[in-house]
């Protein structure tokens, strides 16, 4: 029984996977000529994208099932979309609270604030100063290796204009 499931599974993987590659690369192509139609990235190219992808590859079987199948397709990446913006929200930390610094332990050999000694930070601890760090270098390998870029948090439900396609020309394709 069980090697009539594993052959079954051997089978088919072939068609699932190709038909899961034909999936991507359309929605792909279809999200991509969104934000390039659009001029932003949001979840709504994501949805329509979707919607296209589920209606394209059902348009053999007429409208009805197309217009069903693009339905069907606009609701489920709604849904994972919503599912990731609020995962965002929920798994980013609060940005009205100010950041707090945690007291370092006076634990035997870790050079914290004890009596009559300098107080050394936890991102100074490899670069030999006694002075306070930055925020950005608050880690411990995080003076070794340079200032980190700091950008804002990004919840995910922000529509984003991308500054990539304000070139003068568009691009051309012609064989030179």
């Amino acid at each position: 029984m069980c090697s009539v499931g594993s052959q079954a599974v051997r089978m088919n993987a072939p068609r699932v996977g190709g038909s899961f590659a034909v999936w991507g690369g359309l929605f792909s192509t279809f999200d991509c000529t969104m934000v390039y139609m659009r001029q932003k990235e949001d979840p709504w190219n994501s949805i329509i994208a979707g919607a296209a992808t589920g209606g394209f590859l059902q348009m053999r079987q007429g409208m009805g099932a197309a217009s069903r199948s693009a339905l069907f397709g606009g609701v489920l990446l709604a849904l994972i979309e919503g599912a990731g913006i609020m995962l965002n929200k929920v798994m980013s930390p609060p940005q009205n609270l100010p950041p707090m610094e945690e007291p370092v332990p006076n634990v035997a050999g870790y050079p914290g604030k004890t009596p009559g000694r300098p107080s050394v930070s936890v991102g100074s601890l490899g670069e030999g100063s006694s002075s306070s760090s930055s925020p950005s270098s608050s880690s411990w390998l995080g003076g070794l290796f340079g200032k980190k870029e700091e950008t804002a948090p990004s919840d995910g439900s922000k529509t984003k204009v991308l500054e990539s396609f304000d070139s003068p020309t568009p691009p051309s394709f012609e064989y030179k």
